[in-house]
């Protein structure tokens, strides 16, 4: 998404948050125990939350294991100097993980900025029946350099904000009783080189506030000496099998692997044996047991895996379920010749949301399970078949969820380091593009098991692109299975799977190539704000004044049906885009909103819907099922508009007759002008070619269409009031709010039927309530090529 064009006063939001985060400062309840802070928003699902309750689900979902032991809940904390040791001599309160301090639901809402660290501390206590095996130590994500300590003892830490890692805390722990666990936590946000995605430490526009620290699920799991370490599990649809890769932790000579997956039936099963790290083949005996995943048909295999020594018969020395789905994603020409994405073996439009995984209450962190699984549902409900997950990884049960109720999955790489406003390559030092790289490749084998997931995105719009070919061809190479789109938006490079464009408001289509489909990754961005329901109104609250600022989006609306004509009249434009240049996916800027960017589709609190579900729904199913009509099709200009070339009309600012719509009223007196009427040139979108000052104008203008039959005619208006157009004495449409730039308006369709080839009258009138009007019209329609 574009950073241009941001409309807010940066200095006062500044001061509005300062306000906000100083209300849960030390001294403050949570400094005795939690309780929500007061943040902006809040959801529906906080209520639910509370430390006995703190996300409780197993965090992993494609590897279980029936033990372990939940370190959600609260935890000392302190924010500390950077530079300083390990030791606390008085913490500064509470913190209820794994929410991030920034967060109202961590009960803290305080920023750490680069110069200081996060120190974490809790007491646990080793079940009985964990007696003689290992333990390991899983943290979900935690944001961004993290040092490890359990009873004193250092043992070990990672770098990276979004990828789950374990450590071996056995060698640590004390025969029995109380254990301390610490953790120390440094993020440097915007201030370092580091993967980020949209984290900044003065958000404003499309930047938000930051999470650091732990933001995901911390958790013990007790293993035996030799356990299964790691799946890799590998749907083939055209070998008819599932590879799968077992990596096991201190496998001794003898030890085997075993895979064994349920047949759709529900009886008979299908296993395979193999040593550790070798790869297996689960292959399908009939094609009646395959059962492909789909959005449509979202089946997953029961799987269940194990290690032992000896015959098959040998007892279990580890065991874990999991599962899988076959599918399979790929480019190749349809009927027509156009390279298209193809799902199983037909092509499918890929029409999703963005979805940037952020929560009013809890930042990264999802309130609750359901609060995750909500959002996927509403995608779905809303005719949606994919989001691109932008610049973010979620936890793995977000993954569980789409895998679970069929939603495609478009992965982007969090990004870091600024864009190259000229578009080219970003240049990264060194040890920035090593940590791209590290986490890059940690991101790819953290999800690689996700049949949701069908592409990867290594960069978006520039931001800290870097080596694009060679980055592309080593994710085709590590997941050959998945597409690539090298960049989404922007700096493309010529190489992976998709050729990517961003277009707002209006989407559009990138050339036709030989073999790379063409999408539009981010379009519209239809800003409305809900009253009541948005991020600004509560940092003005809390902060006692109303700072003046604006809430952000790439296109204002005040009405919701003239947002809703908008969005129509985009889904109509997608249609023609997908049967006239080939179009294969669109990614629709977004499903809710983001602090102060408001072109959500649902409230940033998820309370307030803006467009009526079951119309959206609709209204998107018309874009599913490919169609070669595009080869028999092409896009006619009717009427041009200032852009296009331009039209002559007829035109009068004294009001005329009732009947001045009709076909047979007669505007012969009317003088002609050039289209583009108004008082102020604006720019190369606002050209005024024919003086208007008054305070209404009537249009009229002839048009023809070619016989054989013109489907979808679509109005472009620029109006500066409300403005109503006719066509053959007809309402085609109607803009009761002024938006100033072009947008697009289905024709009505008592209004479309009467187009017939052959004298056509349009008639438009705008009104102004003030300096400043300006109005122009255009019409396309679609027709069959002679």
């Amino acid at each position: 998404m574009k950073a241009k064009g941001t409309k807010i006063k940066t200095m006062m939001l500044a001061v509005m948050i300062a306000a906000v985060m100083a209300v849960a400062a030390p001294g403050s309840a949570a400094e005795t125990g939690w309780k929500l802070a007061d943040g902006p928003l809040k959801t529906k699902w906080a209520k639910d939350v509370s430390p006995s309750n703190t996300l409780p689900e197993y965090p992993r979902p494609q590897m279980v294991r029936k033990d372990w032991l939940n370190l959600n809940g609260l935890w000392d904390y302190a924010i500390v100097p950077k530079d300083g040791g390990s030791a606390v001599s008085a913490y500064d309160g509470k913190i209820l993980v794994p929410y991030p301090v920034e967060s109202a639901l961590s009960g803290v809402m305080r920023r750490v900025d680069e110069n200081q660290k996060l120190i974490y501390k809790r007491n646990f206590v080793i079940p009985k029946n964990w007696a003689g095996k290992r333990v390991l130590l899983h943290f979900g994500a935690v944001d961004w350099e993290t040092t490890v300590w359990v009873n004193g003892k250092k043992i070990g830490g990672h770098s990276g904000g979004y990828d789950p890692f374990s450590l071996d805390v056995t060698g640590a722990l004390k025969k029995s009783g109380v254990q301390e666990l610490k953790v120390s936590v440094w993020d440097p946000t915007d201030k370092g080189y580091q993967p980020r995605g949209k984290q900044v430490q003065k958000p404003e526009g499309i930047w938000y506030t930051p999470t650091s620290g732990i933001w995901r699920t911390v958790w013990l799991e007790p293993v035996p000496t030799t356990y299964i370490k790691a799946l890799k599990l590998t749907p083939d649809l055209d070998k008819k099998e599932i590879r799968v890769e077992v990596s096991a932790e201190s496998a001794t000579s003898g030890v085997v692997a075993e895979a064994v997956i349920t047949l759709p039936d529900g009886n008979n099963k299908i296993s395979v044996s193999g040593t550790p790290g070798s790869v297996m083949r689960l292959n399908f005996p009939k094609v009646s047991d395959i059962r492909t995943w789909s959005p449509d048909s979202p089946y997953l295999y029961d799987l269940s895996v194990r290690l032992h020594k000896g015959s098959s018969k040998s007892a279990s020395i580890d065991s874990v379920k999991s599962y899988a789905g076959m599918r399979k994603v790929e480019v190749k020409k349809d009927a027509g010749g156009v390279p298209r994405i193809f799902l199983n073996g037909k092509p499918l439009f890929m029409y999703g949301v963005l979805d940037q995984g952020f929560w009013p209450d809890g930042l990264y962190t999802a309130p609750t399970d359901d609060a995750l699984r909500f959002d996927i549902e509403m995608i779905k409900n809303l005719g949606f078949n994919m989001a691109r997950k932008h610049v973010k990884v979620e936890p793995d049960r977000w993954y569980y969820w789409c895998d679970k109720l069929g939603l495609l999955v478009w992965q982007d790489m969090p990004s870091g380091e600024d864009p190259d406003m000229n578009r080219k390559e970003y240049q990264r030092s060194k040890e920035s593009a090593d940590q791209y790289r590290v986490e890059l490749a940690d991101m790819m084998d953290f999800l690689v098991n996700h049949p949701s997931i069908v592409v990867w995105v290594p960069f978006n719009e520039g931001w800290g692109q870097f080596d694009t070919v060679n980055v592309t061809e080593w994710v085709k190479r590590r997941d050959p299975t998945r597409l690539v789109d090298n960049a989404s938006g922007w700096t493309d490079m010529n190489c992976g799977d998709i050729s990517d464009i961003h277009k707002y408001p209006e989407p559009d289509a990138p050339a036709i190539e030989t073999y790379r489909a063409g999408v539009v990754g981010e379009f519209g961005g239809l800003g409305f704000t809900a009253k009541g329901h948005n991020w600004r109104e509560g940092l003005e609250r809390i902060a006692g004044s109303t700072g003046g600022g604006k809430n952000w989006g790439y296109r204002d609306f005040q009405g919701d049906e003239q947002l809703w004509r908008q969005y129509q009249s985009l889904d109509l434009l997608l249609g023609r885009l997908i049967r006239l240049k080939g179009l294969s996916a669109a990614v629709y800027t977004q499903i809710t909103d983001v602090e102060i960017e408001v072109n959500g589709i649902l409230s940033y609190d998820r309370e307030v819907m803006k467009f009526d579900p079951g119309r959206m729904a609709a209204e998107n199913s018309k874009l599913y099922g490919a169609t070669e009509t595009g080869a028999r099709q092409e896009l006619r200009t009717v009427i041009p508009t200032v852009a296009d070339g331009n039209a002559l009309w007829r035109m009068t600012i004294k009001r005329p007759s009732d009947d001045w719509m009709k076909p047979e009223f007669d505007d012969s007196r009317w003088r002609k002008g050039p289209g583009g009427f108004g008082a102020v040139s604006g720019g190369p979108k606002k050209v005024v070619n024919t003086s208007w000052t008054a305070k209404q104008i009537w249009l009229r203008k002839e048009f023809d269409i070619p016989a054989g039959g013109c489907i979808e005619p679509m109005l472009n208006i620029f109006n500066s009031d409300v403005t109503e157009v006719f066509i053959n004495g007809v309402l085609a449409a109607r803009a009761d709010t002024p938006v100033n730039s072009y947008v697009l308006l289905p024709v009505e369709p008592a209004a479309a039927a009467t187009i017939k080839s052959g004298g056509n009258v349009i008639a438009v009138t705008c009104k102004t309530s003030g300096a400043g009007q300006y109005i122009d019209a255009g019409l396309s329609v679609v027709c069959e090529k002679k």
